[in-house]
């Protein structure tokens, strides 16, 4: 008899497993501190200040170090594990822990969320911010019940990604976050123009939004499929880019939208 393996757990699923239970205190919180400086929200800046020890990726925990007088632990994704362990020993202890993550948890942040959870083992406190995604659909006019929002920014797979986006453009505006760099607008661009989406889509790319380097590429969609990239990752964008492929306005109505599938 062949014994059964468990499938390996995936954080991100792990996480999004069930709702916040209603009546546990969370040992811990997992805050977004927005995409760039000033973006922290009241509620952020409150657990900041209150915080003795703060975990996040370098990039991250540099926005809000102004904002906490708290242990600092940084980490990149080949020591992530370490950086976790040592903030779940602080938690452990008694030390009240902030979790830091880019822009808003809600959007492109529960693989570190689980992570974190499985780390502190206990309920961790999410806490939303402003997304970069937000900021790009105010620029894209793009409003989100209208749109379609998808990130491509995590580890493995995007195969269920890349189907949602092949179904959605054109009929939905798009909001995109790329994964750095593989998956980059080029590349989305590409994918696609070669499944039948139209050309002539508008296509926005914005990077670094609300940072002083804040930038945006307005092309088609078909005119950025055809970019081969003249970066040294073989994109001309960098890894803190959001792709907007706007829809003719009649498909992006929602009412419109229903109408077309009855």
């Amino acid at each position: 008899m062949t014994e059964e393996r468990e499938a390996p757990s995936r954080p991100g699923t792990d996480a999004a497993r069930r709702p916040e239970p209603p009546d546990e205190e969370p040992v811990a919180h997992a805050v977004g501190v927005g995409p760039g400086p000033g973006q922290l929200t009241g509620r952020a800046r409150s657990l900041l200040s209150g915080a003795d020890v703060v975990v996040g990726f370098e990039t991250v925990v540099d926005l809000v170090r102004e904002h906490t007088d708290a242990t600092t632990l940084t980490c990149g994704y080949n020591d992530e594990a370490a950086a976790l362990e040592g903030f779940a020993d602080r938690v452990a202890a008694g030390a009240a822990g902030v979790a830091v993550l880019m822009g808003d948890p809600n959007v492109s942040g529960y693989q570190f969320l689980g992570k974190v959870e499985r780390a502190v083992e206990g309920a961790v406190g999410v806490v939303p911010g402003v997304s970069s995604v937000q900021v790009a659909a105010s620029r894209a006019r793009t409003p989100l019940e209208r749109s379609t929002v998808l990130s491509f920014h995590r580890r493995g797979s995007v195969e269920g990604v890349l189907d949602r986006f092949t179904r959605a453009v054109g009929r939905q505006h798009l909001l995109v976050i790329p994964r750095p760099y593989d998956w980059m607008p080029e590349d989305l661009a590409r994918h696609a123009v070669d499944r039948g989406a139209d050309p002539g889509l508008d296509a926005l790319v914005f990077e670094r939004l609300t940072q002083a380097e804040e930038t945006t590429t307005r092309s088609t969609l078909g005119t950025l499929a055809g970019d081969t990239g003249d970066g040294p990752e073989g994109t001309a964008f960098s890894d803190l880019s959001v792709l907007a492929v706007r829809a003719p306005q009649a498909r992006a109505d929602p009412a419109t939208a229903m109408e077309d599938e009855e």
